[in-house]
C-alpha cells in the first residue's frame, strides 16, 4: 500500500548566536519600538505577565496590500526577563492559518562565551500550514522566509545596526 500523505514538521527549533547581551535580545523581542524594526515591521505589544495578551501588528505596507491590522496574537504563558519568554501564538493573515488555531512559542536566552544563543522553539502540532509557513517553505510564493528570516534579521539588527530592507 501507498500513502501520499503529507507531512509537516511539529516542533521547529532555530537558534542564532548575537553579539549582543541577553538584555539587549530580550528588549528587540519584547519592545515594541524594537519589534517593529526588523523582521516583517510590524510592532509587537506583549503584556508580560503570564496570561496576559500578545499582540503583532502588520506593517502599513502589509496593509496597503491588503492584510489585516493584527497579523498574530497570543497569550504570554511564563516570563523570565531575560531568559525566557513562553507564548500562544496564532497566525491571523489568512483563514487557514487562523483555524489551525493557537501554537505554542518559547524563547530561550543564553548568555554563552561573551554572546547570546538565542534558541526559538515552535510547538506547531495541528498546524500542518502554519509549519510551512513558519520554516520559510513558501518563500518563492512571496510568503517569506519565515522564522530564519526573522532572527537573521533581529541578528543583523542588534550586530550592525541596521535590518534587511522590507520588500
Amino acid at each position: 500500500m501507498t500513502s501520499n500523505t503529507e507531512t509537516a514538521v511539529t516542533t521547529q527549533v532555530h537558534r542564532v548566536y548575537i553579539k549582543a547581551t541577553p538584555q539587549a535580545v530580550w528588549d528587540a523581542i519584547t519592545s515594541p519600538e524594537w519589534t517593529e524594526k526588523y523582521g516583517y515591521g510590524g510592532r509587537s505589544v506583549y503584556d508580560l505577565r503570564p496570561g496576559g495578551p500578545y499582540i503583532a501588528y502588520t506593517s502599513q505596507a502589509m496593509r496597503d496590500v491588503g492584510a489585516p491590522d493584527v497579523a498574530i496574537d497570543g497569550e504570554v504563558i511564563e516570563c523570565d526577563p531575560p531568559r525566557r519568554l513562553v507564548l500562544t501564538w496564532r497566525m491571523l493573515m489568512d483563514e487557514g492559518t487562523k483555524a489551525e488555531g493557537f501554537t505554542r512559542l518559547t524563547y530561550e536566552l543564553d548568555e554563552v562565551g561573551g554572546v547570546t544563543k538565542l534558541t526559538l522553539i515552535h510547538d506547531l502540532s495541528g498546524a500542518p500550514n502554519l509549519s510551512r509557513l513558519m520554516s520559510g517553505d513558501m518563500e518563492q510564493m512571496g510568503a517569506g522566509g519565515g522564522w530564519d528570516w526573522v532572527l537573521s534579521d533581529l541578528k543583523s539588527l542588534l550586530e550592525t545596526g541596521s535590518s534587511f530592507v522590507i520588500v
